[in-house]
């Protein structure tokens, strides 16, 4: 599989797309332009790879459409240099967005196939994350923590507590909370017990499950 200015020119427009959709942040919008999404996708979408939509990957899961990788990586304000916890790996598409603006990223995968495939997109990329575990995203990843950011790509009924144990004192998390209809909401960890909460809309994910397969 190739990059090719017709993939580039497609990205180019998908730019112009979010750009109209809200988005202004010019490093996130550089990361969509110069991230092939189509090494992401699965053989029978690659032609769709540029469309601001959604698309199944393995294992009944799915990548998420590139406004929404773009709106939460832009609400996070990603600073490079960050320590970046990333839970729900799937494709890996999110997670070179995060490599690409040079943070130290740590990605939880309950999937074990899915953490297979990501580790070998992102290497064929030379897009190297710190680490990709194969663990229950709800316990987040200890051992690294604290994190600067914490970014969720699954829907949760609730808050994970172990997640904010995991943020640093003024560090950031977005995630989406419910069951079918989801909020997105930007969580800032202003002291050891207290946090500020942002409603960011509705939006759609799959859920978010504990179980490792």
């Amino acid at each position: 599989m190739i990059d090719s200015p017709k993939h580039k020119g497609k990205r180019k427009k998908l730019v112009e797309e979010l750009i109209s959709k809200g988005i202004t942040s010019k490093r996130v919008l550089n990361a969509i332009y110069n991230i092939p999404r189509h090494f992401f996708i699965e053989y029978d979408f690659q032609d769709f790879a540029y469309e601001d939509k959604a698309f199944p990957i393995s294992a009944s899961q799915t990548i998420s459409q590139p406004y929404t990788v773009a709106f939460q990586t832009e609400k996070l304000g990603i600073n490079e240099g960050e320590k970046i916890l990333e839970i729900g790996t799937g494709s890996g598409y999110q997670t070179a967005v995060l490599i690409y603006l040079k943070t130290e990223v740590y990605s939880v995968e309950r999937i074990f196939e899915l953490k297979r495939k990501a580790k070998t997109t992102l290497s064929k990329l030379k897009l190297k994350p710190k680490k990709i575990i194969w663990a229950d995203g709800y316990l987040g990843f200890e051992e690294k923590a604290p994190f600067d950011k914490i970014l969720v790509t699954a829907a949760s009924k609730e808050i994970p507590q172990e997640l904010l144990k995991q943020l640093k004192i003024n560090g950031k998390m977005i995630i989406p909370i419910g069951d079918l209809n989801q909020k997105m909401i930007l969580i800032k960890k202003t002291d050891a017990n207290n946090f500020e909460k942002t409603d960011l809309g509705s939006f759609k994910f799959v859920p978010m499950l504990k179980k490792i397969i």
